[in-house]
């Protein structure tokens, strides 16, 4: 029988400390039925939207309510939508132990790591520039139901987009020709993201999550015309603002 010295095992794993790009789901209902509707509105018809996004799931708008989000409910219908919860913030003792006891972690803010004293003074460098990520290009009509996903970019399309067509970008979406489908600018978050288009006919425009749809029809200031689309934050929330473009 050969036996091992102490020590002299070779490691088979390392732990070290990661950072991960998460998406956050900010939860303002604990009517999981109605979110559940939303989220089939919003991205029914892009089943492929996220692609394994390791979700963070904000509950700070219900710390000071009595709703619980039933996690096995809430849970299995993220992931139906290929979004992985792995994490869990601004809820209160109750909806947190509830989160934890369904498989989450803590994701609220770590305590900052106490440094050890320098003898001189540490200049960081600057940050380096953020690579250039070109704007995805789209020069044929949409026909309806196709899609078209600029992931972290711009999309630009120089044709039509017919109703029943979905255009996405992370950021901005420019059409140099009629919007008549769907267009979704900032996806993923980006509330300065903009929506162009040379003739705004859109059945549903959304910025950051926020949307419109043509259930609510466009003003005639902007309809059929050269316009854009923004976001405007106040103390109301969050709103979508229609204007022309000379």
């Amino acid at each position: 029988m050969s036996s091992a010295t102490p020590g002299a095992t070779p490691s088979l794993f390392e732990v070290k400390s990661a950072q991960l790009p998460l998406v956050v789901l900010l939860l303002k209902s604990g009517h999981l039925n109605d979110v559940a509707r939303e989220l089939q509105q919003r991205y029914g018809d892009a089943p492929d939207f996220f692609s394994g996004d390791p979700l963070l799931i904000d509950l700070s708008v219900l710390h000071d309510t009595q709703e619980m989000p039933d996690w096995s409910y809430l849970i299995p219908l993220l992931k139906r939508y290929h979004l992985v919860p792995v994490a869990v913030r601004g809820g209160n003792s109750r909806q947190m132990q509830a989160a934890l006891h369904a498989g989450l972690a803590l994701g609220d803010e770590a305590s900052p790591v106490r440094a050890e004293p320098v003898k001189e003074p540490v200049v960081a460098p600057p940050p380096a520039e953020p690579a250039l990520q070109p704007a995805l290009i789209i020069d044929k009509p949409l026909r309806s139901g196709q899609q078209v996903y600029a992931r972290g970019r711009d999309l630009v399309v120089l044709a039509m987009v017919n109703p029943g067509a979905e255009v996405i970008a992370d950021g901005h979406i420019h059409v140099f020709a009629p919007l008549r489908g769907k267009a979704i600018a900032g996806a993923r978050g980006y509330a300065e993201a903009r929506i162009f288009a040379a003739s705004l006919e859109a059945e549903l425009i959304s910025i950051a999550g926020v949307y419109r749809t043509s259930d609510n029809p466009l003003p005639a200031s902007v309809f059929g015309k050269p316009a854009q689309v923004r976001l405007e934050s106040n103390a109301d929330g969050d709103k979508l603002l229609l204007e022309p473009v000379m």
